[in-house]
């Protein structure tokens, strides 16, 4: 019998049982693909990570990631949970104040950087690709059927509902109150309407959000639905809160004065798991060239699976 070890994270967040759970197998290169797919559903989170050998030799390590459902090409919160525990265990050389490494997924090469204060990570961001807008949504109808809030709330932002890829491509809705996005339950979506506005654009992952928040520390509230992927609902989202970002500022949501547009997002508070998603756009005149997303990162699980 084979043994793994595996690490338990909760990232977005400083506090344990907070924010969005990954697992992360530091050393799965025995593991077959098939054993990887087997671990993510037994593990029934949302990510769970692996590590493997590089293709680069640029790379420190190459990830891959899953849903109970199927393998993603590029993933957000798994790879801070990644990369604070190749921190964690040693694998990285920290130098303070920043510590850069450069690191493979599916899509190719990425890096992030690693915070660090007195000798301890502090929190990490990390690269996403370059904002694509794909496409705008004209199906309100069955997206607000789907989640089932008013279409009103979304056509009262005066905002689009458009595909943004900084990645992976994710539906961004734009509600008008804290109430409405409150309201979503997941576990009542009218799937069908849902997926006849989805699958028309090709897309498995929608974030809702508002300008509205419960805290006064943050600037935005969002909700995420990945309901194809396994993931009725996402506690904190690090690739589509990317693309937010973008979307925000091609829309002229936020202030462009200064060439990097920094501000904060809060998830997870319906599912019990609040979150705080930090988000970094460049820009060039309002348009969106990069993202970034980053976090805190805690420690809550350590084991080893069998095989």
């Amino acid at each position: 019998m084979r043994e793994f070890e595996f690490y338990q994270m909760d990232i977005f967040t400083s506090e344990p049982y907070r924010g969005n759970p990954v697992a992360v197998v530091p050393d799965a290169g025995e593991l077959t693909t098939v054993e990887m797919r087997q671990i993510s559903r037994e593990m029934s989170l949302p990510e769970t990570a692996f590590l493997v050998l590089p293709e680069s030799n640029t790379a420190l390590f190459s990830m891959r990631s899953f849903t109970p459902e199927s393998e993603l090409p590029f993933t957000g919160h798994p790879a801070l949970g990644v990369l604070w525990l190749m921190a964690r265990l040693g694998r990285v050389e920290l130098r303070e104040p920043v510590t850069t490494v450069t690191y493979e997924q599916g899509i190719g090469l990425l890096e992030a950087d690693i915070h660090v204060v007195d000798g301890q990570v502090d929190h990490i961001m990390m690269d996403q690709c370059p904002p694509d807008f794909i496409t705008d949504l004209d199906d309100m109808q069955n997206l607000a059927k789907g989640l089932g809030i008013n279409p009103v709330e979304i056509t009262g932002t005066g905002l689009p509902v458009q595909v943004v890829s900084t990645g992976i491509p994710q539906l961004i809705v734009p509600v008008r109150s804290l109430s409405a996005v409150r309201r979503i339950e997941p576990s009542e979506l009218d799937l069908a309407a849902l997926n006849r506005a989805l699958n028309y654009l090709g897309i498995n992952f929608v974030l809702v959000f508002t300008t509205e928040t419960e805290s006064a520390d943050v600037d935005f509230h969002a909700r995420g639905f990945g309901h194809l992927l396994g993931i009725p609902e996402d506690p904190a989202t690090g690739t589509a809160n990317g693309a937010l970002g973008a979307y925000l500022v091609k829309n002229g949501v936020l202030p462009t004065s200064e060439p990097t547009v920094r501000f904060t997002v809060e998830q997870g508070i319906e599912m019990g798991r609040p979150g705080t998603i930090m988000v970094e756009v460049n820009h060039e005149n309002g348009v969106p060239t990069s993202t970034r997303i980053g976090g805190q990162v805690v420690e809550v699980l350590k084991g080893v699976i069998q095989f």
